[in-house]
């Protein structure tokens, strides 16, 4: 049964299909090969429609289906090849999809970009400044700031609460600025910081908040002011995402109103670099929730609105104007023209404390060079992700998934930068 599949395997071959599944992982289980996509699945859903094959290899034509990448139908499919058998690329391009996946190509194109040359100093790869820690959480703003560093990024600044800065600053990499600013009575930062940190944000070239931030009404206030002065890419998560939900209600008017570049503005087609380049300074919004930060940022606790994770992440970020990447088992990147790019790399052994954390400074890292070097926004987060899940596949075939932690993932980022230089 191949695309053109819409309902359920009859009796017959759906109890085929179980029998068969029963010996998935056995050693004398003959191989299974499918052609474009497992028979049961629905090419066009993510969800399964009944009883389907499980394949250990799957070879599909051109490009791949929403299927064959979105779980939880994609884990049937096995090692996925797609093959080019010629399709022109202009009847490609002229088709209405606004759903892509993200490939090695993407991620080694940017790094090509943001290449180091002969004259490179500080302050041409751009500053990262980091707003993250409170007293119990000191650990998030070291790894975020240790991530960055490891960017390519020319300076990393983090911003964190005077009793927290000793700790911190005693556990970050020495080339990591650290800065203590005002903060409340539980050891969070003061919406009085604002005010402290106004000649720093000046000079930011990206800035990224929320990392061990903690929550109450100062920090709140703190945070608010951050985005809607904003005037570099922002980048938001954890505390300062829960701080702005629901976001609808929240959040207040941005001063400086930015579309991200390779919105619906252009016809670009794909994530490489055909759309127009962000401008210095541009001020994209990009938020980085997991399902639980999401559900809030929608005001909802009902699971069914995030169902078909691929329409919520675009209506929000369409009707926010914001670039949201929802992290999850694949990681969904979506922008305000309404294309959305799921990201292949990374795997479960993400899913522990800190990995967050070292996504939001690798994402500063390189908003940082790409608004400096005028590279666009959305093209850059699309490669930022994509390397963060290949350092984090890097490190479970050293460590194993029960072993690695997130400082392996960000020590695993040389490895990643080094395969995809080669390509």
């Amino acid at each position: 049964f191949g695309t053109g599949l819409t309902r359920p395997l009859n009796d017959e071959h759906a109890l085929l299909a179980k029998q068969y599944n029963s010996n998935f992982g056995q050693v004398d289980r003959p191989g299974f090969l499918s052609i474009d996509l497992p028979s049961g699945i629905d090419a066009d859903r993510a969800e399964l429609i009944g009883e389907c094959f499980r394949a250990d290899t799957t070879v599909t034509f051109t490009a791949p289906k929403s299927a064959n990448i979105l779980p939880p139908a994609s884990r049937f499919n096995g090692e996925l090849i797609i093959a080019d058998i010629g399709s022109p690329l202009e009847l490609i391009d002229e088709q209405p999809s606004h759903l892509y996946l993200a490939e090695t190509v993407d991620a080694a194109h940017w790094l090509k970009k943001t290449a180091f040359s002969s004259d490179d100093y500080k302050n041409k790869r751009g500053h990262a400044v980091l707003i993250a820690g409170s007293g119990d959480y000191t650990g998030a703003a070291v790894l975020a700031g240790n991530a960055a560093i490891r960017s390519g990024v020319g300076l990393v600044t983090v911003v964190t609460p005077k009793s927290c800065k000793d700790a911190t600053a005693s556990r970050v990499l020495p080339e990591i600025m650290v800065r203590g600013v005002a903060e409340t009575e539980c050891g969070a930062i003061a919406e009085a910081a604002f005010d402290e940190i106004g000649d720093l944000l000046k000079k930011a070239d990206s800035v990224a908040i929320g990392c061990g931030l903690s929550q109450n009404e100062s920090t709140k206030k703190f945070v608010e002011k951050v985005i809607a002065n904003r005037r570099q890419p922002v980048v938001v998560d954890a505390d300062a995402l829960n701080l702005l939900s629901p976001f609808g209600n929240r959040v207040p008017r941005y001063r400086r109103p930015h579309v991200s570049k390779g919105s619906s503005e252009t016809s670009a087609t794909s994530t490489e670099a055909n759309w127009p380049p962000a401008h210095a300074g541009g001020s994209d919004l990009i938020l980085t929730p997991h399902q639980g930060e999401f559900m809030r940022l929608l005001g909802t606790e009902d699971k069914d609105a995030i169902k078909d994770r691929v329409s919520a992440v675009r209506d929000f970020a369409t009707k926010n104007n914001v670039i949201l990447v929802l992290k999850g088992e694949r990681v969904l990147i979506g922008e305000p023209g309404g294309k959305v790019v799921v990201n292949p790399t990374g795997n479960s052994g993400l899913g522990k404390a800190g990995n967050g954390d070292t996504l939001t400074g690798i994402l500063a890292g390189f908003t940082a060079q790409a608004a400096k070097m005028n590279i666009d926004i959305f093209e850059t987060v699309v490669a930022a992700v994509y390397v963060a899940g290949m350092a984090g596949d890097i490190a479970e075939k050293k460590y194993g998934k029960r072993v690695m932690t997130a400082s392996d993932v960000r020590e695993c980022l040389t490895e990643a930068f080094e395969q995809l230089a080669a390509k």
